[in-house]
């Protein structure tokens, strides 16, 4: 039995241990008051209460621990409660907790700003902002690009997933749940196709060109290059599925936006930060947004996001335009700094890479012989499985295979437009043996009659 993974994190063991079953009685208390206190609308994905969480485990108020395959939605990219983020944040806490950046600054903001200008993508000159979270982080970057262009238009795709503030659920295309019921949303947002390869009507080997053009012709013909801000767009959708666009589609976009003055924002809330075996996914295909928004992985599950971006075009901005009570708070930075610090020293862009080297194969062989999987894909430690009803396309819905899942130990989470995929995405410093004991039991769990 291991105690700790190679990458540091909590001394918990590090194997999946049931003592009840999931849900066990003390969780099952603690969620009858939950839904006495909290509104339905706050759901669970898996009704078990956590008391301690590192390495690839999570245990609960019954003393279970369980397999962590998704990372608190990709935010513990290094590990719950890892080392280096309890260090800096235990001194930080100590110090002070809060002055408002915009009243009196503190360094580790600076510090931050300066990390994620040279670490993302292009050698240009930029600036960085924060915030509290992606959807802010989002809505901020679009209004830059409004600001700056002295346009109002913003493009977005279909399957995207941009957050749940107005503008952003507005972004946002799926309706159910993130949209219902709750408009009207806001103007001058425009969607185009996304280059979906398994689902595209002509296969995959034409996606990116067609998409690509249906895209474009859509954005001349409907709205006009010249009156769009922005295109936003996540390098793999998440929520949507984890649909990595057909390689080509991406550059054949950002190549249009260089040539119409319009701003190329790369939403990596959920792909940043070594997720995806890059530290950022739009780097897999060289692009270099001229904004990019970031948040999840930041902090080590402290509420932190970023605005990252072109210098004339954040520069644009007047003073007081941009900015918030809590943005970059103190502790948050500390925990981000800590982040960034055990990414790089214990190499977790090139774990990240190997995590994939292990789930691929083995989910792929999965595919072969068993007929609801309907697709594999994903880079790095962002992998997913769309589930189909057997000799169709037809979506099979994933919520009972992850019941099946929790059950035996193994938290994974759901995603997809039709409500379909099976995504993974464990912490970059899983030990080995969890990562293979996770997946044989994802294997029994797709056995279905």
């Amino acid at each position: 039995m291991s105690t700790a993974t190679t990458h540091g994190g909590p001394q918990l063991p590090q194997e999946r241990r049931l003592v009840t079953e999931i849900p066990g009685p003390r969780s099952r208390e603690l969620f009858a008051r939950k839904q006495s206190a909290v509104p339905p609308g706050i759901g669970t994905t898996l009704p078990v209460f956590v008391t301690h969480a590192g390495g690839g485990v999570i245990v609960d108020a019954d003393g279970n621990s369980l397999i962590d395959f998704g990372s608190g939605i990709a935010v513990t990219n290094v590990g719950n409660a890892a080392p280096r983020v309890v260090e800096r944040v235990q001194k930080q806490v100590a110090d002070f907790t809060h002055t408002c950046f915009m009243v009196a600054p503190y360094e580790s903001y600076v510090a931050v700003c300066e990390r994620l200008n040279e670490l993302t993508p292009g050698d240009h000159e930029k600036r960085t902002f924060l915030v509290n979270s992606g959807a802010e982080a989002v809505e901020n970057a679009v209004k830059v690009a409004r600001h700056a262009t002295g346009r109002q238009a913003v493009v977005v795709f279909d399957h995207g997933y941009h957050g749940r503030t107005l503008l952003t659920m507005t972004l946002t295309a799926k309706s159910m749940p993130y949209k219902h019921g709750f408009g009207p949303f806001a103007p001058e947002v425009y969607r185009v196709p996304l280059a979906y390869p398994f689902r595209w009507p002509t296969g995959p080997d034409n996606c990116a060109e067609e998409a690509a053009a249906q895209a474009i012709d859509m954005i001349n013909k409907q709205i006009g290059a010249e009156n769009v801000a922005a295109v936003l767009i996540e390098p793999i959708a998440g929520e949507g599925g984890f649909i990595e666009p057909a390689r080509g589609f991406l550059p054949k976009i950002v190549e249009f936006c260089r040539a119409n003055g319009i701003v190329f924002i790369a939403d990596e809330v959920q792909t940043g930060f070594a997720r995806t075996g890059h530290m950022f996914a739009c780097e897999d295909e060289g692009i270099v947004p001229d904004i990019i928004t970031t948040a999840k992985g930041i902090a080590g599950g402290l509420p932190l996001a970023a605005v990252t971006g072109r210098a004339d075009l954040l520069d644009h901005v007047h003073s007081g335009g941009l900015g918030g009570t809590y943005g970059g708070n103190p502790l948050a930075c500390e925990a981000a700094l800590g982040v960034l610090e055990t990414i790089e020293q214990d190499k977790l862009v090139e774990r990240a890479r190997h995590i994939g080297e292990v789930m691929l194969p083995r989910l792929r062989a999965v595919q072969e012989h068993n007929p609801i999987v309907g697709d594999v894909r994903g880079r790095g430690a962002m992998i997913a499985v769309e589930l189909v009803v057997p000799g169709t396309k037809e979506p099979y819905p994933a919520a009972e295979i992850a019941r099946r899942c929790h059950e035996q130990g193994l938290l994974v989470l759901t995603a997809g437009t039709y409500g379909n995929v099976l995504r993974f995405l464990p912490p970059l410093v899983i030990p080995d043996h969890l990562l293979e004991e996770g997946l044989s039991i994802l294997e029994k769990a797709l056995n279905v009659d």
